[in-house]
């Protein structure tokens, strides 16, 4: 009897740890996230915040699975940006945004990215920002979103940056949608595209990343219904601003700065394109066309909208003498660099027009460039030229989709200023060259 009971409490034991193993990989499968993956990002919404000097900065991403790609899409209100190279090696992950030279390299743990943001500046000077994002969070700046209120910043708002002695115009346009706050901010040179945040307790705050500019404004309500704050751009330059609301606001004739000077009436340069062969307006290919020179930089964000317009509208009316050159001037003054960089630009948009790298993107570097001009005051700038290679037209800044109808009668007057200049009788065709 004695041996029959201790067989059995020996026994027991060894029937219950197979049972005890069970449940125990049952219980930690439970308590695991089950969230799907994609090479160890988890799929769906990301909160991400770069941390600059002056506080916060807060953006949305989102993770997806494309044809067995990962794809991360980062949100700025309705606009939505993917980046596609994305390499994942162990526990990081490096990404590269779209069109740009900055990239995002961060140490995934979980539902958790913690890394930097590296942003390429003038001179290839590298700008380093701290960044955590955190999956499964949706919300920008506050959680939860405040109730809709009396407040409202919504409409067109005359804006002007800078101190009192050296003010600079520009013009805001907001919707609300409760709390929420989208709009952009038009400046002579350009816009800040798009723009997402939130207004609560007469404290207005929009940021924005898209790949390419870090920008965030804090504001405030006045009593007089003015707004008054602060604009950070990166990590290295901050600016105030007061602004008042009126629908008649505009930048003035800025966009019209840049002319040519003294008695020129045709530009005049050679520049090497991608693989280094010289390429000057006055070649052949050129003769008889209307041609848009567009001084741009794979840096610069309105030039990624201005690229996407042009590249489709060349597609669609080189065929009748319409071309394109782009004068790149980019963030460093080794060739081999801007080449990349321009070469990933020209990928980004499909781009078949000629690309030739003409500098660095400083403004007075790319005066130097083009002696006929009074002075370079943006990017982009836009030199319409006509068949016979003379002048007529010179369109500083680019207004870009964020602002809405200012790009549709953008898109609309470069369209009209291109058809005049097509229906032009052309020169008669070159003789042909001696055998």
């Amino acid at each position: 009897m004695s041996s029959r009971v201790q067989t059995d409490q020996i026994r027991c034991p060894l029937l219950r740890a197979p049972l005890l193993l069970v449940l125990f990989i049952m219980l930690n499968a439970c308590s695991r996230d089950s969230t799907p993956q994609v090479d160890g990002l988890r799929v769906g919404p990301w909160r991400a915040v770069l941390q600059l000097p002056s506080g916060e900065l807060p953006f949305g991403m989102s993770v997806s699975a494309r044809d067995g790609k990962r794809v991360v899409t980062l949100l700025n209100g309705d606009n939505r940006v993917d980046v596609t190279e994305i390499a994942v090696k162990d526990d990081t992950v490096t990404m590269l945004m779209p069109g740009f030279e900055n990239r995002l390299d961060a140490r995934i743990d979980a539902g958790v990215l913690t890394g930097t943001l590296t942003m390429v500046k003038a001179g290839g000077k590298l700008q380093k920002i701290p960044l955590v994002a955190t999956h499964g969070q949706a919300w920008r700046f506050f959680e939860p979103a405040a109730p809709s209120s009396s407040e409202s910043v919504a409409g067109r708002w005359a804006i002007t940056f800078g101190p009192a002695d050296k003010p600079s115009p520009a013009v805001g346009e907001f919707t609300q949608q409760g709390s929420r706050v989208f709009g952009t901010v038009m400046t002579p040179t350009g816009d800040h595209r798009y723009l997402d945040g939130e207004l609560r307790n007469g404290e207005l705050q929009l940021s924005k990343f898209d790949g390419g500019h870090v920008f965030l404004y804090r504001g405030k309500l006045l009593a007089d219904g003015s707004l008054q704050g602060n604009f950070y751009s990166g990590t290295a330059f901050a600016d105030v601003f007061v602004a008042r609301r009126d629908d008649a606001a505009t930048i003035g004739d800025a966009e019209n700065a840049t002319r040519l000077a003294g008695k020129a009436d045709r530009l005049d340069f050679r520049f090497p394109d991608l693989a280094g062969h010289p390429i000057s307006i006055t070649d052949p290919f050129f003769h008889g066309k209307v041609v848009v020179v567009a001084l741009a930089g794979s840096w610069c964000p309105n030039c990624h909208d201005e690229a996407a317009f042009l590249a489709e509208f060349h597609r669609q009316r080189r065929a009748e003498g319409f071309e394109v050159i782009s004068l790149m001037f980019e963030q460093f003054g080794d060739f081999k660099r801007a080449a990349d960089a321009t070469a990933r630009f020209r990928q980004r948009y499909a781009i078949e027009y000629t690309t030739l790298i003409a500098g660095t993107s400083d403004k007075e570097d790319a005066a130097s460039k083009l002696p006929q001009l009074n002075g370079v005051f943006a990017f982009p700038t836009a030199i319409f030229i006509d068949r016979y290679g003379k002048v007529r037209k010179i369109h500083t800044g680019f207004s870009g989709p964020a602002t809405g109808v200012h790009y549709d009668k953008l898109v609309k007057d470069f369209t009209s200023t291109v058809n005049s200049l097509l229906a032009e009788a052309p020169p008669p065709p070159l003789p042909l060259p001696k055998i």
